[in-house]
């Protein structure tokens, strides 16, 4: 039977014990990212200024570094051994990966962990027997045995983890799981058969009104607008007005800024969790869009290729741009179009949709943003500009493929 590769994420509910050996395998991952980035950082810049003889190498792998770490340096650091070894290999594979990166002009040059950094990872690569097994309620980590599960049934159970991910962020502690399943499993139900034949292509305009206007009709809010989420950040603005001013009594009592206290981290832990509270409300909705956009299994979905990057250079859009998250939504889009086998079409970011008629392919150049229902000074067309934009997406001729 076909296997296919599906990832899980769900939160887990350690022992005291266990958030201790999960936080204190973090902060040592973090530490030999550093002393790895740091010690070729170091390599880099002697290589730079021609300090290194032709034979001395001027780039250190992951592999030597973690036979130094194995030979020498837990030799005067034994606490290092409190993290599983293959923990601190991914992490010295993981800032090797971001120096590869930078050598192939891909990322800039690679930059320290900070220790304050809210979202944090544990990573587990490879499955060995006995690494990983799946049970109702429970789930067997390397180094950290039976963990306990929050939401039961929800992981595969007995299906073979490939390689799996704990994370702390705002206080909670989170397990990511890529496993193999059958095709035909019940946790597969993305290749259900549920949806509905294939329909027409659609045409879809994101915006920051309205997040999405499909071109069968449908419209999709601004979740950023709705009450609960403008109540989360008038309230994250208050706490984080209350953390400026502990930082600033700090400060001004002679202390140092770097050195947080008791106070102040229990006040940081706040924040951290009202913005986790956003994100995942703006999560869970983006999920929802994707799902009632591909239930129909349209033929093709049409959307924009979004200059994201160049209208947050836009200050009195940016915060709403951001808000909007439009990469997120738009790589969950092709990857859930890619498991259905619906077509994604990308029309070029300077495709006028906004500003051509739908009916007689008349361009409006004087259409401004503000102007929120769209007059064709020609045919005298009149329809939603939004809408209009999304009918223009779904008849694009020119366009890529996803």
């Amino acid at each position: 039977m076909k296997a296919l590769l599906k990832a899980f994420k769900t939160e887990i509910a350690p022992t005291r014990e266990q958030k201790e050996k999960i936080i204190r395998s973090i902060g040592i991952a973090r530490f030999l990212y550093n002393q790895y980035i740091g010690y070729n950082k170091k390599l880099y810049r002697m290589h730079q200024r021609g300090l290194l003889d032709n034979h001395q190498k001027h780039f250190v792998s992951a592999n030597d570094f973690d036979k130094y770490v194995n030979h020498k340096l837990k030799l005067n650091l034994p606490w290092i051994n409190e993290c599983g070894s293959k923990a601190r290999k991914k992490a010295l594979v993981n800032a090797e990966t971001a120096f590869k990166k930078f050598f192939d002009d891909l990322a800039s040059f690679p930059r320290f962990k900070k220790k304050s950094y809210q979202a944090v990872k544990l990573y587990f690569p490879k499955n060995n027997k006995g690494d990983w097994t799946i049970w109702r309620h429970k789930l067997m980590v390397p180094t950290l045995k039976q963990v306990r599960l929050k939401e039961f049934g929800y992981l595969p159970v007995g299906a073979v983890v490939i390689s799996g991910t704990v994370s702390y962020v705002a206080g909670r502690f989170y397990v990511s799981i890529v496993v193999d399943i059958d095709e035909k499993s019940k946790h597969n139900k993305d290749l259900e058969t549920s949806y509905r034949t294939a329909t027409d292509g659609i045409g879809i305009d994101l915006g920051i009104k309205d997040l999405a206007v499909v071109s069968d009709g449908r419209k999709f809010k601004n979740i950023n607008k709705s009450s609960k989420v403008k109540r989360l950040e008038k309230r994250l603005r208050r706490e984080q007005r209350c953390l400026s001013r502990k930082y600033e009594s700090k400060k001004k009592k002679g202390g140092k800024i770097a050195t947080a206290s008791a106070n102040i981290e229990k006040q940081k832990l706040k924040v951290q969790k009202l913005h986790q509270r956003i994100k995942q409300i703006r999560e869970d909705y983006e999920n929802k869009v994707i799902h009632e956009i591909v239930k129909q299994k349209p033929r093709f979905i049409t959307v924009e290729d979004l200059n994201v990057k160049g209208m947050m250079k836009n200050r009195h859009l940016a915060k709403a741009v951001a808000a909007q998250r439009f990469n997120c939504l738009l790589t969950k889009l092709k990857h859930k179009a890619e498991i259905i086998g619906i077509e994604v079409h990308m029309v070029d970011r300077f495709y006028p949709s906004s500003k051509t008629c739908h009916v007689c392919g008349h361009i409006h150049k004087g259409l401004k943003l503000t102007d929120r229902v769209y007059i064709c000074p020609e045919c005298g067309y009149t329809e939603d500009r939004d809408f209009n934009a999304s009918l223009n997406l779904r008849d694009a001729k020119k366009y890529r493929v996803a």
